[in-house]
């Protein structure tokens, strides 16, 4: 079909070269600064447009509309809205304060009890920026004056901080699970195993490297807090631990949805900031418009995303790729790696949401056609995301560490630090893969 009578026909191209260019396209304008958001809607159009002409625009619609749609998107800004509630309450800093009585003499106590924090924070919230800067703000300081190796005190925050990804309730999964037509409830269940697995790789990485290296950490101060002030901090903690078990039992139970215990969550929440006399309107406002515009922006990278792989699809394209996937190898486990590894790559450039919502639809197909179980994949998805939360040049949480670390910390040092984390997480990648029942598999 010649598009606007002539001017331009796409489709002369073929799937091979049109895949090319559409794809060449979309990094070139990445690469000139514009959102994500914004170039996948627009390369979208223009091939709609020039391809298939403009009577496709309406397909496109439709696509988006069944992605909005879902009602298991609402617990999304639910899960960022518990988040947004615990930045701006003294639940972690109790929790944080609270660690500190169970790490005993144990060298390295202060940087394992940050592991701990990250993973019942993660456990809250499933949201990953917050968490970073909230360690960043409790913990840094702390190793640091208790004379910490600078590297291990930021290692340990950024990979603690990004536990997010693998901990339900996940963001990512909850993406994951909408893209890939998956239960999320199976997610969640099957994604908890292997990421109390890689908090179990930091915190052995630390206590070897501390007992090997004992100038890397000191032993811990003895507490001295009276005991009425450590019974507080405990009380403090209580009703928060209590929504996070409650959250999460009633879907690993079968009792609620991830949208309904997502609803309850946010109610046990600020029920909590309540009890701990911590709520105003002007905190509620905050926390509401933090939710906003971090679901404004997952929202519009989903519209943008669906168009692209609607337009795509339509193209042949998934078809063309599928096949150039398993025309890679005769086993399975190669085009595995071979997904893994071009995941990892995009991860170094681009947001895991739009990662997610680009190569999924055309990754799971071919996944399931493999023999492979899609749930499997989604937990090795998110612990490939996991990875890209730390790989340079723009692994996003050196920059959220970066936001809050004293000035004298460059993000050089930053990505120094978190390369022997990002082995502990390939590795981890690696024992998903060898092992799937990990993961349930």
């Amino acid at each position: 079909m010649d598009a606007f009578g002539g001017l331009l026909d796409l489709s002369a191209l073929g799937i091979e070269y049109g895949t090319l260019l559409m794809f060449g396209l979309l990094f070139a304008l990445l690469l000139a600064g514009i959102p994500l958001a914004y170039v996948t809607l627009l390369v979208a159009l223009i091939f709609a447009v020039f391809w298939f002409g403009p009577m496709s625009v309406p397909l496109i619609t439709s696509r988006v509309y069944s992605f909005v749609s879902s009602f298991v998107f609402v617990s999304v800004p639910m899960f960022v809205l518990m988040a947004a509630l615990l930045d701006r309450s003294g639940i972690a800093r109790d929790l944080f304060d609270t660690m500190k009585m169970v790490g005993g003499r144990l060298r390295g106590a202060a940087a394992v009890q940050t592991i701990f924090v990250a993973v019942v924070l993660a456990a809250m919230s499933g949201i990953i920026g917050g968490e970073i800067v909230l360690l960043g703000l409790l913990a840094l300081p702390q190793m640091l004056r208790l004379g910490y190796d600078r590297s291990l005190a930021i290692g340990v925050i950024c990979a603690g901080g990004s536990l997010g990804t693998m901990i339900p309730p996940s963001i990512v999964l909850i993406i994951y699970g909408l893209t890939a037509n998956v239960s999320i409830g199976a997610l969640f269940s099957s994604a908890f195993l292997p990421g109390l697995m890689l908090a179990a790789f930091y915190v052995i990485y630390v206590l070897v490297r501390c007992h090997f290296q004992p100038e890397l950490a000191p032993l811990p101060e003895p507490d001295t807090r009276p005991l009425a002030e450590r019974l507080r901090l405990l009380k403090g903690i209580v009703l928060p631990v209590c929504v996070v078990a409650f959250v999460l039992g009633s879907i690993y139970g079968g009792i609620a949805s991830v949208t309904e215990a997502s609803a309850v969550g946010v109610a046990g929440v600020l029920l909590s900031v309540v009890v701990r006399g911590e709520f105003s309107f002007g905190m509620l406002k905050a926390a509401a418009l933090q939710t906003l515009s971090t679901c404004g922006m997952i929202v519009w990278i989903g519209i943008g995303a669906s168009a692209l792989v609607g337009v795509f699809n339509l193209m042949g394209g998934i078809d063309f790729v599928s096949g150039m996937l398993t025309g890679v190898s005769d086993d399975p486990l190669v085009v595995i790696l071979v997904m893994m590894a071009i995941l990892f790559l995009l991860g170094m450039f681009l947001d895991w949401v739009g990662i997610a919502l680009l190569t999924m639809p055309i990754f799971v197909p071919v996944v399931v056609d493999l023999g492979y179980d899609p749930v499997w994949f989604g937990v090795l998805f998110a612990m490939n995301m996991q990875v890209s939360f730390l790989t340079p040049p723009f692994g996003p949480a050196a920059f959220y560490l970066k936001s809050v670390a004293p000035p004298e910390i460059s993000l050089a040092d930053i990505f120094r630090a978190l390369v022997p984390f990002i082995c502990l997480q390939v590795l981890a990648v690696g024992l998903l893969i060898a092992f799937p029942v990990i993961a349930g598999g």
